[in-house]
């Protein structure tokens, strides 16, 4: 069920509104892709993982983990995990020994 969006309201409460539910599926049930980029990074390369299917406190601690393996930095946004550095092939031998059905997409 949609909800209109409000632009303004003077007086009284704003409604509740509600979060979408997250299913949070086994890794043997999730596609994921993995990319290299540089795009909008000042010609620094990213790895990065779409496709993830978890809630966001399980999907945190995925990116704390796939970090510490890999020895670099990263961060979560809007549930794209990204890696420091062209990780590619490290990442994909990870995530396919947790039992992810991972690729590796891009040029």
């Amino acid at each position: 069920m949609a909800r209109k969006k409000i632009v303004y309201q003077e007086f009284g409460s704003a409604p509740e509104i509600e979060a979408p539910e997250v299913v949070d599926l086994p890794p043997n049930q999730q596609n994921v892709r993995i990319q290299a980029t540089r795009s909008g990074r000042k010609g620094k390369t990213v790895t990065v993982i779409t496709g993830f299917q978890h809630a966001p406190a399980t999907l945190a601690k995925l990116t704390k983990q796939l970090k510490n393996k890999c020895g670099a930095g990263g961060t979560l946004k809007d549930g794209v995990v990204e890696i420091q550095g062209d990780r590619r092939q490290q990442l994909l031998e990870i995530l396919t020994q947790q039992g992810y059905k991972a690729k590796i997409s891009g040029g």
